[in-house]
């Protein structure tokens, strides 16, 4: 697989889709987010993208924030705890007030998008998109995903070639949350075996059995609501 080519290939695909609006992303401190943010600084220059940084409380910006002085775009920094706190009242578990904070993240980016005449750009990678690991209209409600092609290991070969900080290449991957919380331990298993699945060079297993159910069980997060047929 020739990296540089996917690169310069997804840049022009950026181009030729956010034209003369700007980049919405926003920035977890993640692998996915600074990959995607690079590619479109690269493609459109720094001025034409936003980082938002949308904590939850306490949570921990150090890593979103070394990426946006890595690369020098304009940011803004919104701290979604007393809405979400409102939501108090139906006495959510740990994955239920993930998915209320996960929408909240997408109803305040898009807030941005309206007012600057942007597209809101995802960053979901193949590996998350076909077993459904994100959550439906949250950080699935996006206008494009650059990267939602490319398989999680795949994201880190295009993360070295881009020079992305060490320190974001190495953290394990999580939503964030709540705290603890990293995503191979949600799942249930390593990016590493949920690729090797996906990409059917593993076919049996107790893994394989589970990783198959999520790709079944998420097979609407991928279509549009369905819609009735009138007789």
């Amino acid at each position: 697989m020739n990296y540089q080519e996917i690169i310069v290939g997804l840049e022009e695909q950026l181009k030729n889709f956010i034209g003369n609006k700007k980049a919405v992303i926003g920035i977890s401190g993640g692998i996915d987010s600074a990959v995607v943010a690079t590619l479109c600084v690269r493609a459109l220059g720094k001025e034409n993208v936003l980082g938002v940084l949308i904590p939850y409380g306490n949570q921990d910006t150090t890593d979103s924030k070394l990426l946006i002085n890595f690369l020098e775009i304009e940011n803004k920094e919104v701290n979604i705890k007393e809405i979400v706190d409102k939501f108090d009242f139906l006495d959510f578990n740990d994955v239920e007030k993930g998915n209320i904070m996960a929408r909240v993240r997408m109803i305040t980016l898009y807030s941005f998008a309206n007012k600057l005449n942007g597209l809101v750009i995802g960053t979901g990678n193949k590996s998350e998109i076909e077993i459904g690991y994100f959550t439906k209209y949250g950080d699935g409600g996006v206008d494009v995903e650059p990267i939602g092609n490319l398989y999680k290991i795949e994201v880190y070969e295009i993360a070295k070639i881009l020079k992305i900080p060490q320190e974001l290449i190495d953290k394990k991957p999580s939503a964030d949350l709540w705290e603890g919380q990293t995503d191979e331990d949600e799942i249930g298993a390593t990016y590493a075996e949920i690729d090797s699945i996906l990409k059917e060079e593993v076919n049996q297993g107790a893994t394989y059995e589970k990783i198959q159910q999520l790709r079944k069980n998420s097979n609407h997060k991928n279509k549009m609501p369905p819609i009735f047929k009138v007789k």
